[in-house]
């Protein structure tokens, strides 16, 4: 056994015992994963530095700022737009229900008026509600192919606690390499490993457009352990990196006002090793904190835009297919709902990030802008 799962047993263990809330269905906050370094594509370089935090923003509520212009730039006389880079996050999305359905087609309007999106980040629980038993499961079909098959953009996809089995608890952990597997049979679905990295223009997005780094994590192993190996990759990859901006999303969220809640203190609980997601605490703090400029994740069924607490902005979306309430965690928002499915959009335009959450209808319900 792997060392990012040597503490499964005590956990469930522990669970048993202590009978803690949390440690059944997907309130148990980590499924362990593997320790080896991977990275898919070669880091983009710039002339600045992201490393964390904003110099100025905006917030707002009714209408949408961001630009109009294609992902390649516009057109026409005058000076040319710049080029920018469009993309979607949304998280919880494997249930293949009608709410699944509903935010698939609003995400593909929204797209299609905004002069199209590039890719999505895909944020975990992939498939509820206990993963795939191989590359050739239904659920791949029923669950993600067909919810989102009019889309023409691909996923880049990280591992949530349910797609470890267990329903939710993750004991079954080899069912993790299947969904990395599957990227081979999918032209939508991208999971080169359980933790990776990819570059905007390098890999992905369109000419021109401002170098982006991104970084996929995979929290289950951070919950259990820590995974030094990851942490040494992450601060590694973000301290070499020349990208304008640097973009983390994961399954788990560093802060929240969701169910789970913030790290150290997911289910409320605080002080006990992996449930109270510590470890997760730990790792953020250590290489995600004033490193990463943005960090999406899910894990909470609920969009929330946090405001931000160490130099980073943390932003969960995690409504693909459904809700849990809102329970105040006690870190204020710049926009929080529990009531509506739905997604973020992001683009991305030199010096200028510009976030907005539209519901499962593919309405505006917030937009924030961060300037470098």
């Amino acid at each position: 056994m792997s060392s990012p799962y040597r503490h499964l047993a005590a956990t469930f263990a522990l669970c048993s015992l202590a009978a803690l809330p949390g440690c059944a269905d997907d309130a148990l906050d980590g499924t362990g994963g593997s320790g080896a370094s991977s990275s898919s594509g070669n880091g983009a370089s710039s002339t600045t530095a992201g490393a964390g935090g904003s110099a100025s923003s905006s917030s707002g509520t009714s209408s949408s700022t961001t630009s109009a212009t294609s992902g390649a730039g516009g057109s026409g006389g005058g000076t040319p737009a710049e080029p920018v880079l469009r993309f979607v996050a949304l998280g919880d999305g494997g249930e293949g229900n009608p709410r699944q359905y509903a935010v698939g087609a609003a995400m593909g309007t929204v797209c299609q008026a905004k002069g199209g999106c590039e890719f999505a980040l895909y944020l975990g629980d992939n498939i509820y509600n206990s993963g795939v038993s191989g590359v050739d499961d239904t659920q791949f079909q029923t669950k993600f192919e067909q919810p989102y098959a009019e889309l023409p953009f691909i996923f880049y996809v990280v591992l949530g606690n349910h797609d470890y089995g267990g329903q939710g608890a993750g004991f079954e952990v080899w069912k993790a390499q299947h969904q990395i597997d599957y990227s081979a049979m999918s032209s939508r679905w991208n999971m080169p490993d359980r933790y990776y990295h990819f570059a905007v223009p390098a890999d992905a997005g369109p000419p021109g457009v401002v170098p982006v780094d991104f970084f996929g994590l995979d929290t289950n192993a951070i919950m259990y352990t820590g995974d030094s190996t990851q942490k040494a990759w992450l601060n590694g990859a973000t301290s070499t990196s020349t990208a304008t901006w640097k973009i983390g999303f994961g399954h788990h969220p560093y802060v929240s006002n969701g169910k789970h809640g913030n790290a150290g203190e997911y289910e409320g609980i605080p002080g006990i090793p992996i449930v109270s997601g510590g470890n997760v605490k730990s790792f953020m703090e250590d290489a995600v904190c004033n490193k990463i400029d943005v960090y999406l994740s899910g894990h909470d069924h609920n969009r929330q835009w946090l405001e931000p607490t160490c130099g980073t902005e943390f932003i969960v979306s995690g409504t693909a297919a459904k809700m849990t309430d809102l329970e105040g965690r006690g870190t204020p928002t710049f926009f929080e709902d529990d009531s509506k499915g739905g997604f973020l959009l992001a683009e991305i335009s030199g010096n200028t990030f510009v976030g907005t959450f539209y519901d499962e209808q593919g309405n505006v319900e917030f937009t924030r802008t961060v300037t470098k």
